[in-house]
């Protein structure tokens, strides 16, 4: 049961590392003509990781080269939040 309740965090928690990580590179590359494939997949990955990154956003100052680090800090914390309830659920559990 421990192991099962772990590994589906693990596992939400790298979906969401991996929609953050897509939607900046995505942001890189834009097509140069309209691309509604390009739009629907950037719309549905902006809905999905913006209530994470919107709160980064507002307390990280942005660089003066104007780059958003706040990706890489959700990254980063998501990854920390999840060994930290592992490591509550094997003291739990």
């Amino acid at each position: 049961m421990r192991d099962l309740l772990i590994n589906s965090l693990s596992t939400f928690i790298a979906i969401l590392n991996f929609l953050i990580f897509a939607r900046a590179i995505l942001s890189w590359f834009r097509p140069p003509r309209y691309n509604k494939l390009y739009d629907d997949i950037t719309r549905a990955l902006d809905v999905l990781t913006e209530p994470i990154l919107a709160p980064i956003r507002r307390l990280l100052p942005l660089s003066g080269m104007g780059i958003d680090f706040s990706p890489l800090v959700a990254m980063i914390l998501l990854t920390l939040v999840r060994d930290l309830l592992a490591f509550v659920i094997r003291l739990i559990l």
